[in-house]
């Protein structure tokens, strides 16, 4: 056994593998030992060809949940697998500084002390946020060291670090005097508790009940119906619209009509936006307070009447004058209903509602003057690099959905009333002027100037992510080499959000120069039934908890075993279990292996002095390693890792270490060689298996090749030897042979251990000669010697012909006890036999079970009319 090199980190192994496999006892000192060892650090300066990813940095309050586990298993394992094909590769992390989330951690911490972010001041504030963060923030990052991430955290950065501050000055500057940053009234997601505007994305969307009120408004034959939610809002109505090709309508059109409560007059307008097939084809158009309204306010001139504050308080003068929006809706039906108003009334109605993310309070449209980006010709660009090929979506089936987005989309809200995060560097005059600052430029001063108290949408500095931490503006050593990244990894759940953001961004910064060659978007993480992970639900799976319990490379295996392109998977306990499993065989294999002596040391022999075992095993690892790397190149990451174990599980453990022993007893020349095939196939196999599984197969690796940081070593590519066909006929035959005498052994009644004499005899014999010493081995099938008599026999159709196996079984079965026991199986398949055909016999079972139910009975009374056949053959057979 080839003894382990010290290696120069602080985690040292003993020679020899332990007899279990424990995770977490190697895992923290192994990471330690790679950072320190420099092995995730990237050199700019080196003549590999680049390759880089930036991490979709998580929120600096964030910890890890199964999303960000398999964003960066998969991250992870292109990289590690990179490094390994000889390219210069840089995994850069970093944190976002969430501006909300963060602002809402620290408020509610000041809340518990009986204070708010006004008593302290911004300057305060935002100094004790800054505490907050060196103190309680970027756990995350501790954990992504448990799961083994290689990222370069010298490189690490945060979106409001010093540079990364610099280049969204930089970009909002260029921006602003390219006339792509404005300022401008519009209707913008609202949050009255943390009373900020939001983005789409920190909006989440839930059915909720509510009511749908139809309201009249007018009298007589010029009255007219209309639906709403949110009855409330009606107070600020300043139109109502129907299409104008609804014929039921066109006799009103250019009217007015009275609104109700109000006493004012509001015209009713024709306008294509309004479906007339949805409710009675009539809409109330409220322009503060939606945003489709707006924009039929927009094109009709309609005044913009704002009745709610920025609390969801009614504004309007009268009797609703400072309810609170829910307040105002009941009470606003109740007076309608008394004035004869309500139409019909549907409760509970089911809809779509908005909740901030972050409190969870309803979103409420509003109308604002905030700062916008003018996406148009930036999303021209991002679509545009898609199309001609620049970046590559995979599956490229998102791509229509890329597309849908970047081609309608409307201008970015970027400004948010808090204090945490990047300040608009803009300042205001006291006679109306407006001045933007960039880098280095002083901000005016005198009287009555003073900086815009917004801060920009976290989604701005993120949106620059894949080049400000590279280091621009500045033409950095790492810019020149990295960008544009290789590749983004992301779920496609964000494709809309932040993807396209970046696309835009960085091709207006870069010249042109997309951020990333290829986005891989796979799906969400979701419980073993498919449903979505909710803490509420209490379906969440925690997965810290599974590193405790399973070790890192389990979650990974399980995770990136289950990711296809586009899709969401599933995951349970049991999976991670399984891959667990999957470890401790690999584990069991490689001592058994180094027991024996297997070694890379050892050249490999010509192929024709091999073995048709040895052979056969190079051959499948060829067309593994071949089609693992066709694969991971299509980031098909769950097809590498299926294939991955069942190679290893199947083929090599179960069959090739089985036939090894057999050899390794015979002549040494042949043991000889039979070491090297081990330690070539095990070597290639953990390098293969490395970038998913890291840990395990350092370990071993380190004792089978007396070498250090695996992830440096090179990619397996295939021998371009020509597969034996007849080497793998002769295999599979093998194969086939002994797992029909094990299941006919166990038909018997034999134990598995239990050797007895038997004849092998028929035409396969002679061409499968080479293989007879391993097929008794395997099958505990001893040579009969004089007077052999045979008490059963079995009758085995090969590619190389027929084989007859003849068994003397007196005195290895209980003949009694296994009487017993066929009898007692033989009763339960009649029975099982019976209680299918008496429910196939039944019209009410079979005219109305769905086939599905039908074709499960079916599929159940052939195996057991298979069964009963066997089992009376068998109890025939028994002697006496």
């Amino acid at each position: 056994m080839t003894e382990t090199h010290s290696s120069p980190g602080p985690a040292q192994f003993p020679v020899g593998l332990a007899p279990k496999w424990e995770p977490v006892a190697v895992e923290a000192a192994l990471y330690q030992e790679w950072v320190e060892r420099g092995d995730f650090t990237a050199d700019a300066s080196s003549d590999r060809p680049p390759f880089s990813i930036v991490i979709p940095p998580p929120n600096v309050t964030g910890v890890l949940h199964m999303g960000h586990a398999l964003d960066h298993t998969l991250m992870d394992t292109l990289t590690r697998r990179r490094r390994m094909q000889g390219y210069e590769a840089l995994w850069l992390p970093g944190m976002d500084h969430a501006g909300i989330a963060t602002q809402t951690v620290v408020e509610r911490e000041l809340a518990s002390e009986g204070k708010s972010r006004h008593d302290l001041g911004r300057e305060e504030f935002v100094r004790r946020v800054w505490q907050w963060k060196a103190q309680s923030g970027g756990q995350i990052s501790q954990q992504m060291r448990r799961l083994g991430d290689g990222v370069d955290w010298s490189r690490e950065r945060f979106t409001m670090d010093e540079g990364l501050s610099r280049a969204v000055q930089t970009i909002f500057k260029r921006l602003y005097d390219d006339d792509l940053i404005y300022r401008a009234e519009r209707i913008i997601n609202w949050c009255p508790r943390c009373q900020t505007a939001l983005s789409d994305i920190e909006v989440e969307h839930s059915e909720d009940e509510g009511e749908l009120v139809s309201i009249r408004y007018g009298e007589g034959d010029s009255s007219i119906v209309v639906a709403t939610t949110r009855a409330e809002t009606m107070l600020g109505d300043t139109a109502v619209a129907v299409h104008p090709e609804d014929e039921r309508y066109r006799h009103l059109v250019g009217t007015e009509v009275e609104l109700p409560l109000t006493g004012r007059r509001i015209p009713i307008v024709a306008d294509e936006h309004v479906d007339p097939e949805f409710g009675t084809g009539a809409v109330k158009v409220t322009p503060s307070h939606d945003p489709n309204d707006f924009e039929i306010g927009q094109r009709h001139g309609l005044p913009n009447l704002t009745v709610l504050d920025e609390r969801g308080v009614i504004t309007a003068a009268g009797p609703f004058e400072g309810l609170d929006r829910f307040e105002a809706r009941p009470a606003i039906v109740a007076a309608l209903r008394a004035e004869g108003r309500i139409v019909a009334e549907k409760r509970p109605y089911l809809h779509a509602v908005g909740h901030c993310e972050r409190c969870g309070t309803v979103v409420e449209p509003r109308l604002s003057k905030q700062w916008f980006v003018n996406v148009g010709p930036l999303a021209k660009a991002a679509g545009d690099a898609v199309r001609d090929g620049r970046t590559r979506i995979h599956p490229p089936e998102m791509a229509k959905r890329y597309f849908s987005w970047v081609d309608n989309l409307h201008d970015w809200c970027i400004s948010r009333q808090l204090w945490w995060g990047h300040r608009i560097p803009v300042w205001y005059g006291p006679d109306g002027e407006m001045r933007c600052v960039g880098p280095g430029e002083e901000p005016p001063t005198g009287e009555g100037w003073h900086q815009e108290t917004d801060v920009l949408d976290t989604w701005f500095s993120s949106a620059l992510w894949p080049f400000s931490t590279l280091g621009w503006p500045e033409k950095t050593p790492d810019l020149e080499r990295f960008y544009p990244t290789s590749v983004l990894v992301t779920g496609y759940d964000i494709l809309f959000f932040w993807v396209a953001r970046m696309m835009m961004f960085g091709l207006y910064a870069m010249d042109g120069a997309q951020p990333f060659n290829d986005v891989f978007l796979h799906g969400l993480v979701r419980d073993s039934t498919g449903k979505k992970m909710s803490k509420s639900k209490g379906n969440s799976i925690d997965p810290l908890e599974w590193l405790d319990r399973y070790g890192a490379d389990a979650l990974r295996f399980t995770l990136a075993r289950g990711a296809n392109p586009g899709a969401d998977e599933a995951v349970a306990e049991e999976w991670a279990a399984g891959a667990r499993n999957f470890g401790t065989k690999l584990w069991n294999a490689s001592r058994f292996a180094l027991m024996n002596g297997a070694n890379t040391s050892t050249p490999l022999p010509d192929r024709a002095e091999l073995t048709d075992a040895d052979r056969w095993i190079l051959d499948r690892l060829d067309t593994v390693v071949a089609g693992v790397d066709e694969l991971f190149e299509r980031f098909e990451f769950g097809k590498a890792c299926d294939t991955l174990y069942h190679f290893v599980w199947d083929e090599f453990c179960d069959w090739y270490l089985e036939l090894a022993k057999t050899q390794l007893n015979g002549d040494e020349a042949r043991a000889t060689a039979t070491r090297a095939v081990l330690g070539h196939t095990l070597d290639a196999t953990l390098r293969l298996l490395h970038p998913v599984m890291p840990f395990i197969t350092e370990v071993v690796w380190r004792e089978l090749t007396g070498g250090q940081a695996l992830d440096r070593a090179a990619w397996p590519v295939p021998s371009g030897a020509t597969p034996d066909v007849e080497a793998e006929r002769r295999i599979d035959d093998l194969r086939k042979l002994v797992t029909e005498v094990r299941r006919f052994r166990s038909d018997q009644g034999l134990k598995p251990g239990q050797r007895v004499d038997a004849r092998l005899t028929g035409t396969a014999v002679d061409r499968l000669a080479d293989q007879l010493v391993a097929a008794r081995a395997l099958t505990r099938l001893d040579e009969p010697g004089d007077g052999f008599a045979p008490t059963v026999s079995l009758e085995v159709g090969l590619a190389s012909g027929e084989m007859t196996v003849e068994i003397d079984t007196s005195g290895a079965v209980d003949v009694e006890a296994e009487r017993k026991r066929l009898t007692k199986d033989l009763a339960a398949a009649e029975k099982e036999l019976a209680g299918c055909e008496k429910k196939l016999g039944n019209p009410a079972f079979t005219e109305k079970a769905p086939p599905e139910v039908r074709a499960k009975i079916e599929a159940r009374r052939e195996t057991a009319e298979v069964d009963i056949r066997r089992l009376r053959e068998r109890l025939a057979g028994l002697p006496g």
